[in-house]
């Protein structure tokens, strides 16, 4: 019998997620800014009100770009042994999983055009769970590349059928 036990993963993501998930935010943050300062000049009489909002707009981005990106990237762990897939993430609510090696049905690597931008990489590795797949964000595009090659041949080598 293999003892799995739920622990914290021991590697953190890449240092350059840190950056792209603050751009990516900053992207929705200036869509928000952008439709207020649309409806406060499209607005006849613009009351003091629309500045406020404007105002405590800026504040809330300001705060959620400083504080999100360090705080995931703090809390963003991975790893894999010769019998598991260990992951942990979230910066708000925050999840653990693990998965047996010998769970595994597939492995699959994903660059969006902005991780392209980060050279990072986010890596999916799909069990027979009800719970879904197993997530790595935020991957160095080599350390994302390794993951897969690893896990495919510790998948391989098993020939279990990942059920």
């Amino acid at each position: 019998m293999i003892d799995l036990q739920l622990r914290a993963p021991a590697n953190l993501v890449s240092a350059r997620a840190r950056w792209y998930w603050a751009v990516r935010a900053l992207i929705a943050w200036l869509v928000v800014f952008g439709v207020e300062t649309i409806v406060w000049i499209a607005t006849p009489d613009p009351a003091a009100g629309h500045l406020i909002v404007l105002i405590v707009t800026l504040a809330v981005a300001a705060a959620h770009l400083t504080v999100m990106p360090q705080w995931r990237y703090r809390v963003h762990r991975w790893e894999t042994t010769d019998t598991a897939v260990y992951t942990q993430a979230g910066w708000w609510t925050q999840e653990r999983r693990i998965a047996p090696v010998a769970r595994v049905q597939t492995v699959d690597l994903h660059r969006g055009p902005l991780e392209q931008l980060f050279g990072l990489a986010n890596v999916t590795v799909t069990t027979a769970s009800a719970a879904g797949p197993l997530k790595v964000h935020g991957l160095d595009v080599g350390t994302a590349d390794a993951l897969v090659q690893e896990l495919t041949i510790r998948m391989r080598a098993d020939g279990g059928d990942g059920t």
